[in-house]
């Protein structure tokens, strides 16, 4: 796997929920992890087939994304930091027909499912802190639904670069317009016009595949209340987070 010591330079505990285990529980997973990097368009599993790792993000975004039978594909959540990909390994289903999808580059921590397993049997903290991140992460897809229905593109395009916002270190976004508008299931012209209007209020810069947010505020005063009702959720349901030093993480594989 390329760039694996970039990886290295995150350790496991850069990852909301990995951050949450108690020491005893943290060190028994921590030899099952291994470093991998997530390039752009990376996929992490394919619709319906089964899935042999989970995946805790350090950095970066990850798309799950529900595939059409004419090749065509909406955004359902988005994955980063504070959590993990591969639900269906711990929900007992084993495959799922949705795809996860890197977005945005970054890094991630992978297991196989056996540890987790363990952990599962025994009752252990990991167990508890999946769950409630399954939930929260059930909220976001409910929610995008609701939106997608409900309210105009401009809010949803905001909605959607607070999400990315939310996962990324500074105010920079690398994704084109054309790939929001895919993600969201609406015409690329729609999503150049809200993004026109954001950047003519001095929300926004756009470009060359980047967008910089240049006032947060006016974003969140712009969005609809999905944007807040999935936070409230995620701090709700999830530890409040600050990466913690654990020693020097795992040797990465390639």
């Amino acid at each position: 796997m390329a760039s694996t010591r970039q990886a290295l330079q995150a350790p496991p505990r850069h990852n909301r929920l990995l951050a949450a285990l108690a020491p005893e529980e943290y060190e028994e997973v921590l030899p099952a992890l291994e470093a991998v990097s997530l390039a752009p368009g990376m996929a992490l599993y394919e619709s319906g087939d089964p899935q042999p790792y989970l995946y805790f993000p350090v950095s970066g975004m990850v798309s799950l994304l529900y595939l059409l039978e004419d090749g065509g594909s909406t955004e359902l959540a988005v994955t980063g930091s504070e959590g993990v990909v591969g639900v269906s390994l711990f929900m007992g289903g084993g495959t799922t027909p949705s795809r996860a999808v890197v977005q945005i580059p970054g890094h991630a921590w992978r297991m196989r499912p056996g540890p987790m397993q363990r952990s599962f049997a025994r009752g252990g903290a990991l167990q508890p802190l999946l769950l409630r991140f399954t939930q929260a992460l059930i909220t976001q897809m409910t929610q995008a639904a609701v939106c997608n229905r409900h309210h105009s593109v401009d809010q949803q395009v905001c909605r959607w670069l607070l999400f990315a916002l939310d996962r990324m270190p500074a105010n920079e976004i690398p994704m084109t317009q054309e790939r929001i508008a895919h993600l969201l299931g609406v015409r690329r012209e729609g999503i150049t016009e809200a993004a026109g209007r954001l950047q003519t209020a001095g929300v926004i810069e756009y470009s060359r595949g980047r967008i910089r947010v240049l006032e947060r505020a006016q974003l969140e005063s712009s969005v609809c209340e999905c944007y807040a009702v999935v936070k409230s959720e995620y701090d709700r349901l999830l530890p409040a987070f600050t990466p913690a030093k654990a020693g020097p993480p795992p040797a990465g594989r390639s």
